[in-house]
């Protein structure tokens, strides 16, 4: 009987993996795949970018046409992640602590914008605030209606990035904090937004990532006025139609570039945040 009933702490202990042997097979696999998909690309657009000499990058990128939209595109995108990060918060947060009739209705409806294509979104934007608006808004050739096609294809980065971390995070300790005489906004500021800060960096930085390089839900409603509405992926366009292929590769660059590192500064701030909240739990 006792042979039966063993002890968890003389219980043996599992057999060691036998597939480590493969990692360097996995890894080598994974280079390669990545390699094709991501990192080849990349280099032909360097290459494609500097095959005219730098001279020609820099009158590329520094033309007046490509700094308005250079200009266009992060004052317009910068906007949309600062109000997305909040009512994404808000949204994910809504969805993850509240009952309310609709809810699984409204979580589906937040992974739209990822399933529909983008020229569709345009449509719909041009259909509701275009010449013919139905609630009489008319945001057709405006940064505003730029600014709200961005929000609809950039929401669902900073909910999706946010829930999860939600749904695991201990609520004892807000319990804990709101016994000891904390209220709401005390106990969000110094228990759960700490928490939430590496998730909703990352959210934060996908969104503008995905906003500066938007092209098919801005293209109808903001109708590409050069200095007010015209992006810089429309001005890449303009240049392919002209023939310009290293003047709209320099511009992606920079593009490219821009987005990298706001996603690395981001993570940098994410990680330490994580890590001071490690420490201090």
């Amino acid at each position: 009987m006792s042979a039966v009933l063993q002890r968890p702490d003389t219980a043996p202990a599992p057999p060691p993996l036998r597939n480590r042997g493969a990692t360097p097979l996995r890894v080598g696999v994974a280079t390669i795949w990545l390699s094709i998909i991501v990192l080849l690309p990349l280099a032909a657009i360097g290459w494609q970018a500097t095959g005219g000499g730098w001279d020609a990058f820099w009158n590329a990128v520094t033309a007046n046409a490509a700094l308005a939209s250079f200009r266009v595109t992060l004052t317009i995108a910068a906007g949309v992640t600062l109000l997305n990060t909040a009512f994404g918060l808000l949204v994910a947060w809504v969805l993850t602590r509240d009952d309310f009739v609709g809810k699984r209705l409204v979580n589906s409806v937040i992974d739209l914008p990822f399933a529909l294509p983008t020229i569709v979104a345009s449509l719909v934007m041009l259909a509701l605030y275009g010449p013919a608006s139905p609630v009489n808004i008319h945001l057709q050739h405006t940064q505003w209606g730029v600014g709200v096609a961005l929000l609809f294809v950039t929401l669902p980065f900073v909910v999706r990035s946010v829930q999860p971390v939600l749904l695991e995070l201990d609520r004892e300790t807000e319990e804990a904090a709101a016994s000891l005489g904390a209220n709401n906004p005390t106990i969000f500021t110094r228990v759960v937004l700490p928490a939430l800060l590496p998730a909703l960096l990352s959210g934060a930085g996908l969104a503008f990532s995905r906003a500066i390089g938007e092209f098919g839900s801005v293209v109808l409603i903001g109708g590409a006025v050069p200095g007010e509405t015209e992006v810089s992926s429309q001005w890449i366009r303009t240049l392919i139609e002209n023939d310009d292929r290293t003047g709209a590769a320099a511009v992606s660059i920079v593009l490219l570039l821009i987005s990298f590192l706001v996603l690395l500064v981001l993570r940098v701030i994410g990680s330490r945040a994580a890590k001071r909240e490690a420490q201090q739990g």
